[in-house]
């Protein structure tokens, strides 16, 4: 296997979603770039990066912050505005081998994927769908066992006191719905 490759293992932990393009920066073929990671210039660091199949490479040649979480980035092989307009949405992930091993009580988000979800009683709320982050801040989504809407809770310590990889499980302590007076 090259190091241009993605590793063959199980399908969904392979790769592990680092950051995602956005719009085109300029005319020279720049484009913004959503970093994931907790240095945001860390992105550039792991070589190539893949699309979600795998299939599609895509090496950073530069990248400058812009920011909180937003860099321009420079992509090998694109070189105006119309090549970064086809980059545009597009998720970016490392292999995992070429990932740090997080420590003791830490965790790649991918990682959460299919975990069980569970009350602090021990009730079962279902298994553990997606992270999510519409601009407010992360949301856990959960399919329910007997199928139907899935289940949404804000991705806080205080909603999901225990994330237990080994385990298999997160424990979700449901917030308190309060209702309107009027």
């Amino acid at each position: 296997m090259s190091d241009n490759a993605p590793p063959a293992s199980k399908p969904g932990r392979e790769l592990v979603l680092l950051g995602r393009f956005g719009a085109p920066h300029g005319v020279r073929g720049e484009i913004r770039l959503q970093s994931f990671t907790a240095d945001p210039l860390a992105i550039a660091r792991y070589g190539p990066l893949f699309d979600k199949s795998g299939a599609r490479s895509f090496a950073l040649a530069h990248v400058r912050p812009q920011g909180k979480d937003m860099l321009v980035a420079r992509v090998e092989g694109v070189g105006d505005r119309a090549g970064a307009e086809k980059l545009t949405r597009i998720e970016l992930y490392a292999p995992r081998a070429k990932l740090p091993e997080p420590d003791e009580d830490e965790f790649y988000l991918a990682d959460l994927e299919g975990l069980r979800a569970e009350t602090i009683e021990g009730e079962t709320l279902g298994q553990v769908l997606a992270l999510r982050n519409f601009g407010a801040g992360d949301i856990l989504e959960v399919r329910p066992p007997q199928g139907g809407e899935t289940l949404m809770f804000p991705f806080t310590k205080a909603v999901v006191p225990i994330v237990d990889i080994a385990g298999g499980r997160v424990v979700i302590a449901p917030p308190v719905e309060i209702e309107g007076e009027g």
